[in-house]
């Protein structure tokens, strides 16, 4: 079994960059936007750090039912795209938890400057040990986050907690494919010591011992891999842009990007959409 506050120093050692906030508007700039009145949609080439981006988020909160009257947990919420996608889009109030304190910092300045700060709120916390109140959410919500995460029954156990009897699960994860293992590094990690994927039958089974019914299961891998292959082909041609993913990971997002296109393309990935209920009352341990 993975030591986990080594995997979470691992993890946190991979994602964080200093004042990754001001780095962003540095970005931002270079890009010929105004930082002093952002949109969500100047944001989406940086804080969208998810496989699709924005397209993604809306096919996955339509599937789920999201409206304006839920309170939506965000588990993994980086830098604040999500929740803020979520909030404009729906009305819906979503807070934020993250591992990385500096993304939590960044995500609640950049929705301060998108006029959101009333919508959104961020916390940093560990994903298996949520520090909210049991039934406190509508929503649970999760997009590319379990990839780093080996206790895996532990967090569905705590979104199940954290979830209101009949509320709603939406995840979006990076599964492990039948072909292979990993190349890296990936935009999750740099080396396999904090990658732990699994399959979708194992995934289904920990949904479904934790508590959930799986109401809706969609494989994504054929749109990811069209997506990825476009943008990795646009980076090998064209550099790397000055707004994109590499202004949280660094210059060598470009190797991350290609590795990427190769586990999506030879299925040493899939990509899952999947909704899920939790059962109106808690269940028989």
């Amino acid at each position: 079994m993975s030591n986990p506050t080594s995997v979470n120093e691992t993890v946190q050692a991979h994602y964080t960059r200093p004042a990754i906030g001001n780095l962003i508007l540095t970005a931002l700039e270079k890009a010929g936007k105004d930082i002093e009145h952002l949109t969500t949609e100047d944001l989406a080439p940086v804080d969208s750090f998810h496989i699709r981006g924005r397209t993604a988020t809306l096919e996955l909160a339509r599937t789920a039912g999201i409206n304006s009257t839920m309170r939506v947990l965000d588990v993994g919420s980086g830098v604040g795209g999500t929740s803020r996608c979520l909030a404009q889009a729906f009305g819906c109030h979503v807070t934020g938890i993250d591992l990385t304190d500096e993304y939590c910092h960044a995500a609640a300045m950049l929705s301060r400057r998108t006029g959101l700060a009333e919508l959104v709120d961020y916390r940093q916390g560990d994903a298996t040990n949520l520090p909210f109140p049991d039934a406190s959410f509508d929503v649970v919500w999760s997009e590319h986050v379990a990839m780093n995460i080996p206790d895996k029954p532990a967090l569905y156990r705590e979104m199940y907690r954290v979830l209101k009897p009949g509320g709603t699960l939406a995840i979006y994860d990076i599964l492990a494919g039948p072909s292979g293992p990993v190349i890296f590094p990936v935009p999750w990690a740099r080396t396999q010591e904090s990658s732990f994927l699994v399959t979708p039958a194992v995934l289904r089974d920990l949904l479904e011992i934790s508590g959930f019914n799986v109401t809706s299961w969609s494989d994504t891998t054929e749109a990811a891999c069209v997506w990825f292959v476009s943008l990795a082909e646009k980076i090998r041609k064209e550099g790397l842009p000055p707004l994109g993913f590499h202004v949280l990971l660094g210059s060598d997002f470009q190797s991350m990007a290609q590795n990427q296109r190769r586990n999506l393309e030879e299925q040493r990935i899939v990509l899952a959409q999947v909704v899920a209920r939790r059962y109106e009352s808690p269940r028989d341990s």
